[in-house]
């Protein structure tokens, strides 16, 4: 599991060194697409896509930052898009809540509030259909499990034993707005496990644990051939929109949630690696050699060419 833990350090520590620099460089107004952050949930993604085979398939949420760098260890296109410049994504008009890789499996992500489930939904049933044994992975937040079409979607993925992983990624918050405020009913999970599907918990701080309860999920739904359902719990460092923290605004209390600061993902998978023989100077040039790449792709977004005014609308459609 050395080499495991080695990646999953990788992806975790990609995706906080790429938004740290968002955060620096955010304030210069040269990023005009709005920022909704991963920090806190670095391992689900991380955890998550190290699990999928290489050609699995993932839909995402507006907060896709994590998801994107996970799934592709791509950052040149990454950063073109936050710039708002030309990329091999959208040419700039995807912004930060509508990154996909269709090459590297990230079909799409969305603004719009449980959108990608039911597509995610439909890619699985296109994938049994073919035969081609590829799985599709649905992440979606609080907000999206209040979403009719949340729930007619589990139905349908299990009516028809579709190969798709319901990644549900728990802070207990939709903006701001708690569950307990929302739902009058205690735990998802148990309503959820109701259904023909296999259900899953985990405090989402480790990424190896996320990591391991992935495969698990994987490995059950090629015996069972059922869906796959996964609560991965954590804790939302930054406001739900931009760069800051929250606290000030009085709904969350920064004391309340130390417990989840001491057990950060990042913190939680340096002291792995070092309990696996992994030394300080190797764990120095892995975090080095990933500050670089993210650092050249700032300076490449930076020079960058904006999409010409007359191209503006091409592949727009409304």
């Amino acid at each position: 599991m050395k080499q495991t833990n080695i990646e999953l350090y990788e992806k975790v520590f990609l995706i906080r060194y790429a938004e740290e620099r968002i955060i620096e460089l955010y304030p210069d107004d040269y990023m005009k697409t709005p920022m909704h952050m991963s920090m806190g949930g670095d391992a689900i993604a991380s955890g998550v896509c190290q699990a999928l085979e290489p050609d699995d398939q993932v839909l995402g949420t507006y907060r896709s930052h994590a998801l994107y760098l996970a799934k592709t260890d791509e950052t040149d296109n990454f950063f073109l898009e936050m710039y708002g410049k030309k990329s091999d994504i959208a040419n700039g008009r995807s912004g930060s809540m509508h990154l996909s890789s269709l090459d590297r499996g990230l079909l799409c992500c969305s603004a719009i509030v449980g959108s990608t489930v039911p597509m995610a939904v439909g890619a699985a049933f296109a994938n049994k259909y073919k035969e081609n044994g590829v799985v599709v992975a649905a992440f979606f937040g609080d907000g999206a499990t209040d979403e009719g079409v949340f729930w007619e979607s589990i139905n349908f993925a299990c009516l028809k034993q579709l190969p798709i992983l319901f990644v549900y990624e728990d802070n207990d918050i939709a903006v701001h707005s708690f569950n307990k405020a929302r739902q009058g009913f205690k735990t998802l999970t148990k309503i959820v496990a109701q259904y023909n599907i296999n259900v899953f918990e985990e405090i989402a701080v480790d990424p190896e644990r996320v990591y391991n309860t992935t495969k698990t999920a994987l490995e059950i739904m090629k015996v069972t051939h059922q869906p796959s359902f996964v609560r991965f719990s954590y804790h939302r460092y930054l406001e739900h929109v931009g760069i800051s923290e929250d606290y000030t605004a009085g709904y969350r209390i920064k004391e309340d949630y130390k417990e989840w600061y001491d057990n950060d993902p990042i913190k939680i998978q340096r002291k792995k690696l070092i309990a696996l023989g992994v030394s300080d100077d190797e764990i120095q040039n892995i975090e080095n050699r990933i500050r670089c790449r993210v650092n050249e792709s700032v300076k490449l977004a930076e020079k960058g060419e904006f999409v010409e005014v007359a191209d503006l609308c091409k592949g727009v459609y409304y």
